[in-house]
């Protein structure tokens, strides 16, 4: 009756509405600093990419150390240092809350919509990909520029395991890059259980590196796994009072003293920690490329801890803050 009397009306009120729900997205807003609970699932608008952008459907993102940080506010770096350091975070970051309100720095997901100057891809092309500090990852949709960190995606590895690699296996391969790992070099790595550790175990063993990794009980087997020809329990033994002695040793998780470590190195040795060493580090499309080449060559297999769906992105950062996870947490989208 109503649409027989009114039907222009009436098709212009259904297209308003289907034409609003098309253009609306679900993402995780973070709107001041603290506990997991600060973050809020609501919907947003759904970007569009400018000439030289692309829309990206993400399929995975992940939840790093760096995002609970950032959702923190905590460096994590020492009393000390932190007090500085905070004042630096908000300055960049925001002074009461991110700015940029969409958190999440590694991506995997489909090309859905290109500007009209992007020739590097087309829609339908699977990607991974690192925003870094733009962020933007805890949505349905990301915005992408064509010349940012992004690569066609590992045709061997699933959005879930390819969306672990831009940011923990770049930070690992910047760093081993950085000690000149070479064939034949006995190397420790500290932390190896975690997501820089397992990609860095991995890493130097591709590089013809005999490998220690350090962890605690319940990973040693992983650790193994992956390739580490020698594993050390740290909640039974000192890494340091084995008469070992190594061309590096690699804090991955940012949590032994430097003096401590330098024991074990060998007198032209290198200790590099990661909170330290990667001040700088720029992931490049170039370098996502190359890590591409390794895991479809099958030297590098991202680990999985946990995932969790977007839905539940708060319990997968109170894990995160726990501090105990093994390799990677992922969030499906």
């Amino acid at each position: 009756m109503i649409a027989a009397l009114f039907p222009s009306q009436l098709s212009n009120y259904i297209n308003e509405i289907t034409h609003t729900e098309a253009e609306n997205m679900k993402a995780v807003i973070c709107t001041k600093y603290g506990p997991p609970e600060v973050l809020k699932l609501v919907e947003v608008e759904k970007p569009h990419p400018k000439d030289n952008e692309m829309l990206v459907r993400i399929r995975a993102t992940t939840v790093h150390i760096g995002d609970s940080k950032i959702r923190r506010l905590e460096p994590g770096m020492g009393p000390i240092k932190d007090i500085f350091i905070k004042l630096v975070m908000r300055i960049i970051i925001g002074f009461s809350g991110p700015r940029k309100k969409i958190l999440g720095m590694e991506l995997a997901g489909d090309i859905e919509a290109v500007g009209k100057k992007v020739s590097s891809f087309k829609i339908g092309d699977a990607v991974f990909a690192s925003t870094d500090m733009r962020f933007g990852t805890y949505a349905e949709y990301t915005l992408l520029p064509q010349n940012s960190a992004v690569a066609i995606k590992p045709a061997n590895l699933s959005y879930e395991e390819a969306a672990t690699v831009p940011n923990g296996c770049l930070t690992a391969h910047h760093i081993l890059k950085k000690a000149k790992v070479k064939k034949g070099d006995n190397i420790l790595i500290y932390g190896a259980s975690g997501s820089v550790g397992t990609f860095a175990v991995q890493l130097a063993k591709n590089l013809g590196a005999q490998v220690t990794g350090v962890c605690s009980t319940a990973n040693l087997e992983m650790v193994r796994s992956i390739g580490a020809d020698k594993v050390i329990d740290y909640t039974k033994e000192d890494f340091t009072e084995n008469g070992e002695t190594y061309d590096l040793v690699f804090d991955a998780v940012g949590k032994i003293a430097p003096a401590h470590s330098k024991i074990s190195l060998k007198k032209d040795g290198l200790y590099l920690n990661v909170l330290t060493t990667t001040d700088g580090l720029k992931i490049r499309a170039e370098d996502l490329r190359y890590i591409k080449e390794l895991c479809e060559a099958g030297h590098i297999k991202p680990v999985i801890d946990r995932s969790y769906p977007l839905e539940e992105i708060i319990e997968a950062h109170r894990y995160v803050d726990k501090g105990h996870k093994k390799g990677n947490v992922v969030i499906t989208v």
